[in-house]
C-alpha cells in the first residue's frame, strides 16, 4: 500500500478543524502520514489537534507568513509517494484515499484528480467537474483551473515542481499547477469521477471573501511568466492590466517560447469570456484587443468572435434580463 502524505494548514479554524481531522483519520488508510501545520491559532485549534496527536505523523503550532509557508513546512516533512494538502475547512469523503491510491497503481500516473461536492450554508451547491484538462497543454496552462483539494501528486512530480511560492496568498496552487504542466504536460494525469472532497464555502473562506485579490494575483503570475520568457506580451500586461512581478515563481525555462505565448493569449481569452459571462463588458473589452487569434484553436476563435459580436449588438442590461428569464 503506497504511503500517502496529507498536510493540513490551519489558522483559527476551530469551528471546522475537527471535522477535517476526523475525515482524514477515519479513512483507515494503513499507510497514512498526516501532518498538521497550525499558524499559532488563538482559538481552540491546538486543543483539537492535541486530542488527535497520537495519530499524527507531525504537528506544530507557530506563527508563519500564511498558508503557503505552512504548506511548505509540511511538504518538507512529507515522505509519502502520494502528496496533497487538505485545508482545515474542507473534509474527505469515505474511502477517498483508497480510491486515489488505486489509481496511482499505474506507475505512469503522476496526478490523480477527482471531483468534490461544494457546500454553502450546509447545502450542496454543485458538484465540481474536477481540475480542467484541455485539448492542448497551452490552453490548460492559460486556463489553469485546478481543484486543489481533490488533485493528488506523485512525490517525484512534487520534487520537480518545488515548494509553493510564499509571495502568493490566493493562487499559490494555480502557480504550482502551471509549473507542473510546464514540466510534465497533460499526458500523465488520471481524471476520475469519484467525489473525493467536500469543499466548504463560508464567509471567512478566501474563495468567498477576496475575489479581487485572486484575480490580481493571477494577472501578476501570468505577467511574471511572460517576463521570465522575455515575451512582448509582458509589455501589454504592464500597459493595460496594472500587473506586478511576483518574486520566487519557479517556472522552468525548458518550454518552447511559442507555447508560453499561446498560454498567455489563452489566459486573456479566458478573462474576456469570464467577464462577458458576468455581464461586465467593460472588463471584457480590456482583454479582447490583447488576444492574437493566431494563437487560439479554430473553435475558440469562433467563440471569441461570438463574444465580440454579442457585446457589440446586445447591451449588458438586456443580456441580464435574458439570463434571468432562462
Amino acid at each position: 500500500m503506497r504511503k500517502i502524505s496529507i498536510i493540513t494548514p490551519s489558522y483559527n479554524q476551530g469551528n471546522y478543524l475537527e471535522q477535517t481531522i476526523d475525515s482524514v483519520l477515519s479513512q483507515n488508510y494503513q499507510n497514512l502520514e498526516y501532518i498538521i501545520i497550525d499558524g499559532g491559532s488563538t482559538d481552540n485549534s491546538v486543543e483539537i489537534i492535541k486530542k488527535h496527536q497520537k495519530h499524527l505523523h507531525y504537528w506544530v503550532s507557530e506563527k508563519d507568513s500564511g498558508q503557503s509557508e505552512a504548506i511548505n513546512k509540511g511538504l518538507k516533512i512529507a515522505g509519502g509517494e502520494i502528496i496533497n494538502w487538505l485545508n482545515s475547512d474542507d473534509y474527505y469523503t469515505a474511502n477517498a484515499l483508497k480510491t486515489v491510491a488505486e489509481h496511482f497503481e499505474d506507475e505512469s500516473v503522476l496526478v490523480v484528480s477527482g471531483r468534490s461536492d461544494i457546500w454553502k450554508n450546509e447545502k450542496i451547491l454543485v458538484q465540481s467537474s474536477g481540475t480542467d484538462i484541455y485539448s492542448t497543454v497551452e490552453k490548460t496552462i492559460g486556463w489553469a483551473r485546478i481543484d486543489q483539494p481533490e488533485t493528488f501528486f506523485r512525490n517525484t512530480a512534487v520534487e520537480k515542481m518545488g515548494l509553493l511560492n510564499i509571495q502568493l496568498h490566493y493562487v499559490m496552487d494555480r502557480e504550482w499547477w502551471i509549473r507542473y504542466l510546464m514540466y510534465f504536460g497533460t499526458q500523465n494525469i488520471k481524471k476520475t469521477d469519484s467525489i473525493l472532497v467536500n469543499f466548504r464555502i463560508h464567509e471567512h473562506s478566501k474563495t468567498n471573501s477576496a475575489p479581487l485579490e485572486f484575480i490580481q494575483e493571477t494577472i501578476n503570475v501570468y505577467y511574471t511568466l511572460a517576463k521570465a520568457y522575455k515575451l512582448e506580451e509582458a509589455d501589454l500586461f504592464s500597459k493595460h492590466l496594472d500587473a506586478s512581478l511576483v518574486e520566487g515563481c519557479g517556472f522552468p525555462d525548458s518550454m518552447q517560447r511559442m507555447s508560453v505565448r499561446k498560454a498567455i493569449h489563452y489566459f486573456w481569452f479566458l478573462q474576456a469570456s469570464v467577464y462577458y459571462a458576468q455581464n461586465n463588458y467593460a472588463a471584457a473589452k480590456k482583454y479582447i484587443p490583447l488576444i492574437n487569434t493566431n494563437f487560439l484553436s479554430i473553435a475558440d476563435v469562433k467563440e471569441l468572435e461570438k463574444i465580440k459580436m454579442r457585446i457589440k449588438l446586445l447591451p449588458a442590461f438586456i443580456k441580464k434580463i435574458l439570463n434571468k428569464n432562462r
